[in-house]
């Protein structure tokens, strides 16, 4: 198993993408330590991981309401395992669509703890033990609107363009470090977020959560683990930014 022995720390495990890249990842081997809000949600997520026979932690947390709770994660972990080999960010939060000139304090507050302030908290509490393991990743997930902006979308699109702001410039100052940061853009994938947003969208006509998976946990790997564990494959750029093809949301005309 390519990640025999590594610590993954994944953020919105409790369903979505992010506990399909928890599964990955343990399928894998790697130890998962998971975090989102709802207890129940973490642990369905933990039985699919036990149903493979891997091992998970669970941490429910709620980004918005606890930050002061994200600042422990990184010594809390590294205390408690020794090390931290990987971070994924998939928490996100749609925030209301709405004109950005009715944003509403309360709203904007929201949405910017959980699509910005949260991914910083993450990077300074997460950094040091990622920089000290011997091939640490993280990996963060971001969206299309940041490229595009839409009609409506200006409350969720500052948090996701502050956030990939941030993500780059970490990526740059850990550029020569063994330490990999990927920003990710998975398009079009049918979960609740994205329901949310396209009510009126057929999920079935989506990709699922398990499809986008594997193509993250790749970015999550060691050297020579992407090319079947041959140990001859390059070593990863410092920085990658990978978007899919199937679409993003919104759809601006």
């Amino acid at each position: 198993m390519p990640l025999h022995s590594s610590i993954a720390l994944i953020t919105g495990a409790s369903r979505g993408i992010g506990a399909a890249v928890a599964v990955e990842l343990a399928r894998r081997g790697a130890h998962c330590v998971l975090t989102a809000r709802t207890q129940g949600g973490l642990e369905e997520t933990d039985d699919a991981i036990r149903a493979l026979g891997g091992t998970a932690t669970l941490l429910p947390l709620d980004l918005a309401k606890q930050p002061e709770q994200i600042d422990l994660l990184g010594p809390s972990i590294a205390a408690r395992f020794g090390r931290l080999d990987i971070l994924v960010h998939a928490a996100g939060v749609l925030s209301k669509l709405t004109p950005v000139a009715h944003i509403m304090p309360v709203d904007w507050q929201e949405a910017l703890a959980v699509n910005l302030s949260a991914c910083w908290r993450l990077i300074r509490t997460c950094d040091p033990p990622l920089r000290a393991a011997p091939a640490g990743r993280a990996v963060v997930l971001t969206d299309g609107v940041v490229a595009r902006p839409a009609a409506y979308w200006g409350l969720y699109g500052a948090g996701k363009a502050g956030q990939e702001h941030l993500v780059r410039a970490w990526a740059a100052e850990v550029a020569n470090t063994p330490l990999r940061v990927s920003l990710f853009d998975p398009g079009a994938v049918a979960t609740r977020l994205r329901a949310t947003a396209m009510p009126g969208e057929p999920p079935e006509t989506l990709p699922q959560p398990v499809d986008i998976a594997p193509a993250i946990v790749t970015l999550c790997l060691p050297v020579g683990s992407q090319q079947g564990g041959g140990g001859n494959s390059p070593d990863p750029p410092p920085f990658s930014d990978l978007r899919q093809q199937a679409g993003h949301f919104p759809r601006p005309t």
